[in-house]
């Protein structure tokens, strides 16, 4: 069994890191973080590199949980690449980050964490970063 934690290099991706991870020692499971860049975008400053996964590899081991870092393209469908995942690893949990946005950035943008919590088969936790 896997928990799945959706990582960005931001504080709610740290925090939702951290709460996998204790979620995985908790449960004695997997975790794969799951950066996954826009297919097609030539800069994507979310897309972490070769030492920021060494680094969370890192964290995962001390918390003694085996860990893996993927990194799968995605078009505009997050949601799906996470229910792709879920049903490829036999995922139990999803983690995700959530920052505040206004009412008004919600309604024109919409939300992937949203539809992640609307759309997942498997339950999800929902973290925020430390103020």
């Amino acid at each position: 069994m896997t928990i799945l934690v959706g990582y960005l290099p931001t504080p709610e991706g740290e925090a939702a890191v951290d709460a996998g991870l204790r979620e995985g020692a908790l449960r004695s499971e997997r975790v794969i973080i799951v950066n996954s860049p826009r297919r097609g975008a030539t800069v994507d400053e979310r897309k972490i590199d070769d030492g920021a996964s060494t680094a969370l590899l890192d964290r995962a081991r001390a918390a003694g949980v085996d860990a893996e870092v993927r990194q799968p393209l995605h078009d505009d469908d997050l949601p799906e690449t996470f229910e792709e995942l879920v049903k490829e690893t036999g995922g139990t949990l999803i983690v995700i980050g959530l920052r505040h946005r206004s009412l008004v950035g919600k309604f024109i943008l919409g939300s992937e964490a949203q539809r992640i919590l609307m759309e997942a088969s498997v339950p999800v936790l929902t973290v925020k970063a430390a103020q």
